[in-house]
């Protein structure tokens, strides 16, 4: 059985913000931090359609979140 594991880190100003904005969404194979000015976020799956429309929903979480918290 295959298993993908991935990382993504992304550069915020309110990197505290984004990042528990995001953590809601989270499914159970994703733990997503505040580590400095970055959010980072490790996923993994077994199957790489899945892993890729995580991903890929996480990045539109992430531009939503990253633009709500420019708010603040």
């Amino acid at each position: 059985m295959m298993e993908i594991r991935g990382e993504i880190r992304t550069r915020h100003r309110n990197a505290a913000c984004v990042a528990p904005a995001l953590c809601p969404d989270n499914l159970q194979s994703m733990r997503t931090y505040a580590e400095g000015g970055l959010v980072v976020t490790t996923i993994q799956g077994n199957s790489l359609r899945s892993v890729i429309a995580s991903v890929d929903d996480y990045l539109m979480n992430l531009a939503v979140a990253e633009e709500m918290c420019g708010f603040q």
